[in-house]
């Protein structure tokens, strides 16, 4: 040791390795070398003080602002109780939901295709009189 006078000896109870150049926790305040200066690796006592994190809702993804001595747990539960903007149902909605009345056709389109002369509900393929064969009204059909 040619120049012990300089550099700090960790805080680390088990390590006290003397480190040239030493890392102050901004939590503790204590000196730790570059093994021991995260919070988990020295077990810092302040660590609440500095890491903080935002809890996010597992439903609607939005950041829940906790205040400090709350528990995380009990304030996203109760964003889900209360101010939760998850719908399930919407997450399920179907789109193609208006199915053609022509017997045989299973198709379904995403708007109301409405016959004029019969009022009937049909697909794109089906949505001309005489495709579907409509009995809607007593004057003639031109095929025009």
């Amino acid at each position: 040791m040619e120049l012990p006078w300089l550099g700090e000896h960790c805080s680390e109870r088990t390590c006290k390795q003397l480190d040239f150049l030493p890392l102050k926790c901004d939590a503790c305040g204590e000196v730790f070398c570059k093994d021991h200066i995260r919070y988990d690796d020295h077990k810092c006592s302040s660590a609440y003080k500095k890491n903080v994190q935002v809890p996010v809702c597992p439903l609607c993804n939005t950041p829940i602002p906790v205040q400090r001595g709350e528990i995380p747990d009990i304030v996203v539960g109760a964003h889900i109780d209360k101010d939760c903007k998850y719908n399930p149902a919407q997450q399920k909605q179907k789109i193609f939901t208006n199915k053609c009345l022509k017997p045989g056709c299973k198709r379904k389109e995403m708007m109301k295709v409405v016959c004029e002369q019969c009022g009937g509900n049909f697909c794109i393929k089906h949505r001309h009189p005489l495709d579907h064969d409509c009995k809607g009204s007593s004057r003639p059909i031109s095929k025009a």
